[in-house]
């Protein structure tokens, strides 16, 4: 069930001006890292990304697909490294053998190798299992690479709400069938979304995956982050 609208009052936090860390000018234009309170947050050309004040659904998008998998030595492709709380909970998973994560935005790498993300990577990016791949996501799937028993995606805001030109395409026929490409079988594809949307699930289940499943998790106020899950046929 989605949650509706709520009428929570604002922390202190929330109300706190937020003060620019970093700014960047890149390739994809210009990228912010800014510090609100205790928090920190990531704006890409003017639009809010993400922020480090709940990480429950970025660390339910790897261990909802480790449950799908059995074995130890697994592989699994994060994208993208955004704040850092995906990566830093799949490497405290033994059981992930070989860990990718792309990033398209050389500014967010640096602050989590010598800046204050560092401290909720929780130095993965040094773990020997860890290879940072520097490109942009959907070029990257839909180029020839190496296989994953899981892809755990997490770039903009989901299916139905993309502010990034170009990924939109991660969502449609062509990149879901990258995806499919690009897992093991009986591989696991779990992507993160702001919202639910029944029209990608139905587009997973058209593109030839099998089990599809969505998994909530409710916040503070408005619609609940989701998990979409879905696997490869064996």
């Amino acid at each position: 069930m989605t949650a509706g609208p709520t009428t929570a009052t604002p922390s202190r936090e929330d109300l706190e001006a937020p003060v620019t860390v970093d700014r960047r000018e890149g390739p994809y234009g210009e990228v912010v890292l800014r510090r609100r309170g205790a928090h920190y947050e990531i704006i890409a050309n003017g639009c809010f990304l993400m922020d480090t004040a709940d990480g429950r659904s970025e660390r339910l998008l790897v261990q909802a697909a480790l449950d799908r998998l059995t074995g130890d030595g697994r592989s699994v492709l994060i994208g993208g490294l955004g704040v850092g709380f995906s990566l830093a909970y799949a490497a405290a998973e033994p059981r992930w053998g070989r860990i990718a994560v792309v990033e398209r935005e050389g500014a967010i790498v640096d602050w989590h190798r010598t800046g204050p993300l560092a401290a909720f990577s929780a130095g993965a990016l040094a773990d020997p299992r860890v290879e940072v791949v520097r490109a942009d996501l959907v070029a990257h799937l839909t180029g020839d690479g190496p296989r994953y028993d899981a892809l755990c995606l997490d770039i903009d805001n989901g299916p139905d709400w993309t502010v990034t030109e170009g990924n939109a395409g991660l969502y449609g026929p062509d990149g879901l069938a990258a995806c499919l490409r690009r897992l093991e079988p009986g591989g696991v594809l779990a992507v993160w979304s702001a919202r639910p949307s029944a029209a990608f699930e139905q587009a997973l289940r058209t593109a030839g995956f099998a089990e599809v499943d969505t998994l909530e998790v409710a916040v503070e106020r408005g619609v609940p982050d989701v998990v979409h899950l879905a696997r490869r046929a064996r």
